[in-house]
Order: structure tokens, then C-alpha cells, then sequence
């Protein structure tokens, strides 16, 4: 499928290129003629980078720049803000950038050296919850030698820190509108990307406008987005349909994803473009709840849940079972749950329950977000449910809070088991399993292995070659598999639906899974 979804963006990227002298393109610079308008599930909880660690990353791409980014196409970071970048020693401590010259912010500020010293430091000063200050663990200090050169000093060999540096977290902001200790809270956002926020409504809509002084890897094909969000996947669908809305980035539901694959009559105005995924879903288990925290209760869950079952009930071939928190298509992938509790066996769950002393159905509420993965989210809390139910080991309740509340409750621990959804960060091994392992991660649940974070990632991170780091990983994964605080579930597909007069879906996804709006265009006739 990757070697496919890579010919189909060849050919899409030729295509442009032999047929932009035909007028495919309505032209770019005409006044806002081209005006896209794209939907999503996908609601920012924040506008400012410093207190993000989640979906926000989709509007900060388009707005804000990054020393070093994920071009379509890329598995390893290329320049953006910066002219260069490169470790500066042979032990990978010393990461060293040039910016290009002349760049600048929205508001006219003079984007340098002391700028982006300013972005990160700002980052681990505020250390906000939930927020990224646990990507930059390997950091030491920022320094300045000149306008234009800043240089990382890191504390031990990082190997991944390039692609830290290219997650929408480290954007770069104005240090004249970004307070360092604290967060901006205005309503309002200056970056230097692609785009300029013109203006943001909660629970509605953003709308972007193309920075004209923009100076990074971009080639933007339109002058206007609107970002329309929505809390329904049927809505938005509907929107679709009714051309008000030009294309969907997340939260289709499997029935649509068919609907759309089916090429019905009705819709033979709109179009589907799937490519690989590497975002997942899995159960997150508190070690502080009286149950959940038992491990006898998490691997009798383990032993009987149905991935097989989950993925054709609900997500109907749009996604596949996963067994382990390293995706298919990353180094370092294994099927170490499968390897481990095999096919679910309620027997055997029963047995590993009465030999910890637990003879009596288990209690346990399942919670989950209601309008951040969009509808298909309620259906698969309610197969789950009944998957345990159904062996007479659990009593589940299930229960659905909005993102900005869901996410409270499971920073604040109130949650016994709860779902979340995972878009790498970068496209390594690494960020399967970094982020939810330490005294602070971003699960907000504490998971302290020593092996994992004392020993195997340092290990790995001292490695530049990539693909050389897998030993690490297996045993990673291995002792995920014997802790069961997470489980993996399934490994989603990623799908644009769009309006047959909008192109470049096929380029618009990322590495990270984030649209880069710059990529979509509307086709003109001939």
C-alpha cells in the first residue's frame, strides 16, 4: 500500500507539472480567487504551542514554521525556518541551525536567533500540563552565536532531536506577543508559516489567509482556508455533499469511508484518497484505580478482547488490528500482544483472574472522547463493552466527555480505563513509546520503567542509523506487553474525501499525519 500511495503521489506531482502551463491552476496570486474550505473533528484545545501536545498541531503547521519540517514525501526532517541544519560533533550533542535570511513573523517582528531561543525555552519554562515540554527531555541549553546560528546542546546523544524539532510543538513565535512564563492567552496567534490566522471562533471555524512574506519549503497553491469544525462526523459529511464545504481531513466514519468507496451515483461529485496510516487507538489502564490497577484485571482484558471483532463491527476494513504500540510501516514493529495472550480465550482469562483471587465480575468504567476521532468513537466503546461483558468476568459502564473535559479528567486521574488516539509525532519508533513512559508523559499518567527510559532509549537515541535501533524496541515492546497499561488496538487508515474540483489530496498528509492545507487547489476548466 506505501509503495502504492508513493506512485500515486509520483503521478499526481507529474501530472501538476506538465499541465500547470495548461491553466490547471487558477492563478494564485488573483485576489483570493482560490478559497478552499476544509472540514475536521480535529479542534484545536489551545492556539498556543506551548500548551499542546495533541491535535492542535493540525492548525499550527499551516500558521507556524519549524526550524525543520516533514515535506510530503520525507522520512527525515528538511529545512523550513532554517537554511541548514547538522550535528555539530560526532556524538549527536550538538545540533547546530542557520535561519534564512530575512524571515519574518505575521506582525512584522524580525524572526532570528533570539526568536527561536525564546519559542523553546519558553516551552520548558512554562511547562505546561499536557503540553510538550516532555519532547525536550534530552535538551540541555539554547545558545546564540550570531543573528541567524542557534545551537542545541543536549544533555545525552539525541539522535531523534531533528525530528523533535520538526513537530508542530517547537513552532516559532514573536517573544513580543509570547510571554516567556506563561502562555498567551489573548484568542489571538502570530506565526511565520504559509498561512496567517485571520480569525478564530471556538467550536466553529479558523480562517487562513496567505502570508505574503512567507519564507520556508512550502509552495503554496491557494490564498484562502477555512478550517470548519465540526462535532458530528454526519454534519460534516452532509456539508460535504452539499458543497459547502470543499474537502474532510479527520474524522470520516467507516459507513462514509464505504459510502464513498462505492462510488455511489449520489456521489459522483466527490472523491476518496486513502493513504497509509501510522495513527492508532488504544486503552490507557490507571495504576491508581482499585481495579484497573490490578494486573491480573488488565491481561484478563488483554486475553479476551477482539480486535478482529472491533475492526469489522465498526470500522468495516477502514482500519486493522494492532498488537503492539509500534505501528506496521515503523521500524521496530512486532505483534508481541498477539505473540503473548494469541486469540481471546475467556477461559484462560478466568483462569489468570481466580489465580490473583478475583472470583467475582470486575467493575470498571470505560470513558472516551466524544468529538475528537470523530462518530465512529460510541460504536466501538459499545463493542468493547459488549466483548467483556459477554464473558461474565466485567461489569463495564461506558461513558463520552467532550475533548477539553475528557482531557482534564485524565490528566486530574479521575479516569479508571480511558481511549485515546495517537498521531506520531515523527515518524520513528521512538515516538511509539517515549511519550507514554516516565514520571511525566503525556497520558498524564505516571508509568515509570526504568529498563525503558534508563536504558533502552538513551540506547537507541545514540544511534543515527534508524534502522539499526529494532533490538531496542522488541524489548520495549516486550515489557508493554507485561505491564498491559496500554493496549494497542487498531491501525487506522487516512482518508481525504474532497469535492472532484479540489486537487492534491495525495500530497496534502504529511509524515505526522497533518495536512498541509497549501497542497489543496481547485481545478479550473479548460
Amino acid at each position: 500500500m506505501y509503495y502504492r500511495t508513493c506512485l500515486q503521489a509520483a503521478a499526481a506531482l507529474a501530472s501538476i507539472s506538465l499541465l500547470a502551463g495548461c491553466g490547471l491552476f487558477s492563478d494564485g496570486d488573483g485576489g483570493g480567487k482560490q478559497k478552499i474550505a476544509v472540514g475536521t473533528t480535529s479542534e484545536p484545545s489551545t492556539l498556543d504551542p506551548a500548551a499542546a501536545w495533541d491535535g492542535s498541531w493540525e492548525l499550527y503547521r499551516n500558521v507556524f514554521q519549524t526550524l525543520v519540517s516533514f515535506p510530503t514525501g520525507s522520512t527525515t526532517p528538511q529545512p523550513d525556518a532554517a537554511e541548514t541544519c547538522r550535528f555539530a560533533d560526532s556524538t549527536n550533542k550538538v545540533f547546530q541551525c542557520k535561519l534564512r535570511s530575512g524571515l519574518t513573523f505575521t506582525n512584522g517582528d524580525k524572526l532570528d536567533a533570539t526568536a527561536v531561543k525564546h519559542s523553546i525555552d519558553r516551552i520548558r519554562t512554562i511547562d505546561a500540563e499536557g503540553g510538550p515540554n516532555g519532547l525536550l527531555g534530552s535538551l540541555d541549553r539554547i545558545s546564540t552565536s550570531s543573528d541567524r546560528t542557534v545551537t542545541f546542546h543536549l544533555k545525552t546523544a539525541d539522535a531523534t532531536f531533528p525530528f523533535i524539532l520538526a513537530t508542530p510543538a517547537m513552532s516559532l513565535v514573536p517573544p513580543s506577543e509570547y510571554p516567556a512564563s506563561g502562555l498567551r492567552e489573548d484568542g489571538k496567534l502570530t506565526g511565520s508559516g504559509p498561512y496567517a490566522l485571520d480569525s478564530y471562533t471556538k467550536s466553529q471555524s479558523a480562517v487562513l489567509s496567505r502570508f505574503k512574506d512567507y519564507k520556508g519549503f512550502a509552495k503554496i497553491k491557494n490564498d484562502n482556508v477555512t478550517i470548519q469544525y465540526y462535532q458530528d462526523s454526519d454534519v460534516m459529511m452532509q456539508a460535504l455533499k452539499d458543497g459547502k464545504i470543499d474537502a474532510i481531513n479527520r474524522g470520516l466514519t467507516a459507513e462514509e469511508v464505504v459510502e464513498l468507496q462505492e462510488k455511489r451515483p449520489e456521489n459522483d461529485h466527490l472523491q476518496l484518497v486513502e493513504t497509509v496510516g501510522a495513527d492508532i487507538r488504544y486503552l490507557v489502564f490507571n495504576p491508581g484505580d482499585s481495579n484497573a490497577g490490578k494486573l491480573a484485571v488488565r491481561r484478563a482484558i488483554a486475553q479476551v478482547i477482539d480486535r478482529g471483532a472491533l475492526v469489522e463491527k465498526v470500522y468495516r476494513g477502514t482500519a486493522e488490528p494492532l498488537y503492539s504500540m509500534v505501528p506496521k510501516g515503523i521500524a521496530g514493529h512486532t505483534t508481541e500482544f498477539f505473540d503473548r495472550f494469541g486469540e481471546p480465550n475467556p477461559t484462560k482469562a478466568t483462569e489468570i483472574l481466580q489465580d490473583a483471587g478475583i472470583t467475582a465480575p470486575v467493575p470498571l468504567k470505560f470513558w472516551y472522547t466524544t468529538d475528537r476521532y470523530g462518530s465512529s468513537t460510541a460504536p466501538e466503546f459499545a463493542e468493547i463493552k459488549r466483548q467483556l461483558e459477554e464473558t461474565g468476568l466485567f461489569r463495564i459502564t461506558v461513558e463520552g466527555k467532550p475533548w477539553s473535559e475528557f482531557q482534564e479528567g485524565y490528566q486530574n486521574g479521575e479516569y479508571p480505563v480511558f481511549g485515546r488516539g495517537w498521531f506520531p509525532d515523527f515518524p520513528d519508533p521512538d515516538n511509539f513509546i517515549a511519550p507514554f513512559v516516565g514520571a511525566k508523559n503525556v497520558l498524564g499518567t505516571p508509568y515509570e520503567s526504568p529498563e525503558i527510559t534508563d536504558q533502552l532509549l538513551p540506547q537507541s537515541r545514540r544511534e543515527s542509523d534508524r534502522g539499526a535501533v529494532t533490538g531496542q524496541f522488541e524489548r520495549a515492546q516486550e515489557i508493554l506487553v507485561d505491564d498491559v497499561r496500554l493496549l494497542p488496538l487498531w491501525q487506522g487508515k487516512l482518508y481525504v474525501a474532497a469535492s472532484e474540483e479540489i486537487g492534491g489530496g495525495e500530497r496534502a498528509l504529511d509524515p505526522q499525519t497533518v495536512m498541509q492545507m497549501w497542497e489543496l487547489y481547485r481545478k479550473t476548466s479548460w
